[in-house]
């Protein structure tokens, strides 16, 4: 009986599906164990072999812990909402909600079809109203909240209305808008609802603002930061510029310490903590204020060495920065409008990173220093960032490399405000013992008591203060997009209102066009029913828009890590209507003990989703304030390319090994057109694309060999390789097991779809052990002490590498395992039974249906797993070497019992010693216990 792996596979995924094996359930005696994997965003071009990589591993450790005696969450769903499917409406003016609809049943399939042990029942899609009703419910309690500093939360917003009501804004330990005017008790009395309500913006968590964004004309909406690289969109390679818009924005900065703190108790990979801890960017220092000459305004900075102000030689503004356009000169104002204007085209990101390239214009006015009141020229330049500390530096060329390159490139002064230092080539950048100079009240001093002098003299004369500051800014929330979740505000006055809860969802309305209107509002401003009646509580025509009843609604809608930011809540209780998370169903799964995913949402998902479980659990909504103990980041699997050689100006190819007589270029082609021997299939490349239809072709003995490199495997390469194809030609568990046979889960790893058949070998092998040659077969007699060896080493060293994440070794182990158990012609039961457990979270069709053939009528995923037997593992013996002089002649099998003298009188005896020693007697013989016998003679 072969092993038909396909009937197999099929058989056991209906029986989990028919049986829901996988279900979890939120009352059980046993502990519990959440395992989840970042939920896929379901695009049109399907799951590729390196997308499911994370997925095995967290379904093997799911399936491991049930072995274990744990009741565990292990579900999926969908990050639904995004702007392929908006791109795709664009094109064609099919719904977003089909093309995603008909993508996750294409998703489904192939994960159906890989065995995952998913709780389905469980499933949430972001774009679905029933989930996204609960997305608007956290936005509307964000925007009812503002964060106090002295209890270090958040807190409703009736709160600081009753401070208002009594204090006015006196006495106040809040995160703000910075300019906020002071105001008495009896001047809140006497603000209108529209003054008090623009008061309110300033403080609440989600609030509305004019902001600088970075706008997309080709897409028609504001990206993130992390949405642009290389100073274009990830999303098509569109150009990104700067503009000021009215956006909704998330208070995040008021959680960047708590941020930075909670990073010290999670189990997650220390380079992603450290990208989070970059991003959020803590820096202790002092703000200083210089006035500007012949201008009543000042220039604020935020500085982290303070004492080194009497090297400050000229000051650079951030091109966006508000009084580039008020201070500039006459003289200069054409030179600095263009250079703003360039600016606005590159990204923050580029800026930041490019430290080679040196640019900048002179403003043409000067600034006033707080203690020599010298005039420090002002420029311009894109060094600075508007979005860091105040989109201002002051320049100390002695003590900042770029600052330093600036002043040499645009030959400004430089001074030297450091004992012993030489700058004549670069700046001096330490800071511990080196004393001050020419510095006034601060000469002679080393950093230290520098810091501590200069921030009380800047106090003392109202210059400054100590500060603490965090590179981390507010997120911009208003997406111009059709497909995302609604913002659930209409506006009265021009001024934002808050839906009731009870009014949600507020649900996404049809649109003719999925563009921005002609007058450049989103596209919901294309909706003719898009506005809110407060009478009936009811989304109503557009052409019944008043001033008193009926008013328009948010036209932006969420941007697409708002769903992604508590989906892992609602996992836990996806049948509750009532709220977003029972208090029974949290309290019992608390957080996900363990996440899975990929490292690139290391300052997007992943920080803003601690933010929002950290709000929520301000509120007590929830019982942790961190949603994931351990994070895993799986690496990439790498796509294995295929190039041909095309010579330059023609249409003829040339192989890869005669490349060295021609001038070509690269151009990629389809794997699926290459061999395993590297050789291309003309025919297919002619019918490929109409270029290659009348190509010629340079062949070496008649075959055409491309060129092969590693890289990302995408669609646009040419290097997908399709698991579906996998799993019809060798099984989802070859697939499986060979995936994690690439190497460590971390690591990026190469794709070779001609290594896979050795795993599925191994799995013909493994299937071989449990028959005979008339077909199933197992023993109910007692095993072998080598089997039994055998398959307690490997309990014990697969236990453990589980437990490590280490499944590469697990596979290498199994792979010992069988060629050891067939070596031994073992067939019992006492061995292969445990050996199917123990495989049955890596090969689980497999496992499932050895077990059913050795009687069993229940599903093999949950028996106990295996465990080691000390006792099997004790060694009694020992495989002698024994050598003659230092030279390895023969071994002998001893028992390990036996004494020095034992041993010596026994290998004496023995007549292959006495051929090698010819009736000589040895000088001397040598006896290490349990390692060697050494004859010297």
């Amino acid at each position: 009986m072969g092993y038909n792996f396909l009937e197999i596979e099929k058989k056991w995924q209906n029986y989990w599906a028919k049986n829901q094996t996988f279900k979890a359930t939120n009352k059980s005696k046993l502990p519990k164990y959440y395992v989840l994997d970042m939920f896929p965003y379901p695009s049109g071009v399907g799951l590729h072999v390196g997308h499911p990589l994370g997925y095995i591993a967290s379904d093997i450790y799911a399936r491991y812990k049930r072995h274990k005696g744990f009741n565990v969450l292990h579900p999926q769903g969908y990050d639904s909402f995004g702007l392929p499917a908006e791109q795709y409406a664009i094109q064609t003016g099919q719904h977003p909600n089909l093309t995603t609809e008909a993508n996750i049943n294409r998703y489904r399939k192939q994960l159906d079809k890989m065995g995952f042990s998913f709780d389905w029942s469980r499933e949430v899609r972001t774009s679905q109203a029933d989930f996204y009703k609960w997305t608007q419910w956290i936005f509307l309690l964000l925007f009812d909240s503002y964060y106090c500093k002295k209890t270090n939360s958040a807190q409703p917003i009736k709160k600081l209305v009753s401070h208002f009501e009594t204090n006015g804004n006196a006495n106040l330990n809040v995160v703000s808008d910075e300019k906020i005017i002071s105001f008495t008790p009896e001047d809140w009395t006497a603000f209108s609802h529209k003054e008090k309500q623009e008061v309110l913006l300033m403080f609440r968590l989600a609030y509305l603002s004019e902001s600088e964004v970075n706008w997309c004309p080709e897409l028609g909406t504001v990206l993130a930061n992390d949405e642009i690289v290389n100073g274009v969109s990830e999303r098509g390679g569109y150009m990104v510029t700067k503009k000021m818009m009215k956006q909704w924005s998330m208070r995040i900065g008021a959680y960047a310490e708590r941020l930075l703190e909670g990073l010290n108790q999670l189990d997650w990979p220390e380079s992603l903590k450290e990208m989070q801890r970059n991003w959020i960017g803590k820096s202790i220092g002092a703000n200083v204020r210089f006035n500007i000459q012949d201008y009543k305004g000042v220039i604020e900075v935020f500085t982290t060495r303070p004492d080194t102000l009497f090297g400050v030689t000229f000051m650079t503004l951030a091109p966006e920065h508000p009084l580039v356009n008020t201070i500039v000169s006459d003289q200069q104002k054409v030179e600095v409008l263009a250079y703003v204007e360039a600016s606005a085209k590159r990204s923050e990101r580029d800026r930041m990173s490019d430290v080679k390239s040196i640019s900048g214009v002179f403003t043409g006015a000067y600034a006033i220093h707080p203690f020599t009141k010298e005039p420090i020229p002002i420029w311009v330049g894109d060094y600075v960032l508007a979005g860091y500390g105040t989109g201002a530096v002051m320049a100390v060329p002695c003590g900042d490399q770029r600052d330093f390159n600036f002043a040499k490139h645009f030959n400004i002064q430089i001074r030297n405000i450091f004992e012993g230092a030489d700058i004549t080539n670069e700046a001096f950048v330490e800071k511990g013992k080196t004393k001050i100079k020419d510095s006034d009240f601060l000469n002679g001093l080393a950093y230290k008591k520098a810091m501590i002098k200069v921030i009380k003299r800047l106090e003392q004369e109202g210059s400054g203060e100590g500060a603490i500051n965090y590179r981390l800014r507010d997120a911009i929330f208003s997406r111009q997009r059709y497909w995302g979740e609604p913002i659930p505000i209409y506006y009265k006055n021009g001024i934002p209102v808050a839906l009731k809860p009870e009014n949600l969802p507020l649900v996404l309305p049809e649109v003719e066009q999925y563009l921005p209107t002609p007058e450049g509002a989103p596209p919901l401003g294309n909706a003719t029913t898009w506005a809110w009646d407060i009478i009936s509580e009811k989304v109503v025509p557009n052409a019944r828009l008043n001033e008193t009843s009926v008013f328009p609604l948010e036209l932006n809608t969420m941007p697409g890590w708002a769903g992604s930011s508590w989906y892992f809540n609602r996992y836990m209780d996806t049948d509750n209507q009532e709220a977003f998370v029972g208090k029974e169903a949290v309290d019992y799964w608390q957080n996900v003990d363990l996440y899975i995913g990929g490292s690139e949402h290391a300052t997007g998902h992943l920080l803003y989703s601690r933010f929002w479980q950290k709000f929520l659990f301000d509120l007590n909504l929830l019982p942790v304030d961190e949603y994931a103990k351990k994070l895993i980041n799986q690496g990439m699997i790498l796509g294995l390319s295929a190039f041909i050689y095309r010579k330059k100006g023609t249409q003829e190819y040339v192989s890869k090994n005669l490349i060295k007589d021609f001038e070509v270029e690269s151009i990629r082609v389809d794997i699926s057109m290459v061999n395993n021997s590297d050789e291309l299939d003309l025919e297919a490349l002619r019918k490929w694309q109409p270029q290659f239809s009348t190509a010629s072709f340079v062949l070496e003995n008649g075959v055409y060999h491309v060129e092969r490199d590693v890289e990302k495997m995408s669609k646009s390469k040419y290097n997908v390789v399709n698991p579906d194809l996998i799993c019809d030609q060798y099984g989802a568990d070859t697939l499986r097991m060979y995936e994690m046979f690439l190497g460590p889960i971390e690591q990026a790893k190469p794709w070779n779809t001609a290594g896979i058949s050795g795993v599925h070998s191994f799995l013909k092998k493994l299937w071989k052990l449990y028959h005979n040659s008339e077909g199933f077969y197992i023993s109910e007699g007692s095993a072998s002490k080598e089997s039994l060896k055998s398959i307690h080493q490997t309990i014990k060293k697969v236990t453990e590498d589980i437990e490590n994440f280490s499944f590469n070794t697990c596979i290498s182990s199994f792979m010992i395992c069988v060629n050891e158990l067939t070596a031994q012609k073992c067939n019992e039961r006492e061995v292969l039974e445990p050996l199917a457990v123990l495989l049955a979270p890596f090969a689980a069709h497999l496992s499932e249906e050895l077990w059913e053939l050795m009687g069993h009528d229940t599903s093999i995923s949950t028996v106990s797993f295996p465990i080691h037997e000390p006792l099997y593992l004790v060694e009694s013996s020992k495989n002698y070497p024994v050598s003659f002089n230092g030279k390895m002649r023969f071994t002998i099998e001893l028992s390990l019992k036996l004494n020095p003298q034992e041993i010596e009188k026994i290998i004496m005896k023995d007549e292959r010693t006495q051929q090698q020693l010819q009736g000589r007697n040895p000088k001397k013989v040598i006896v290490v216990p349990g390692k060697i016998i050494n004859i010297v003679g």
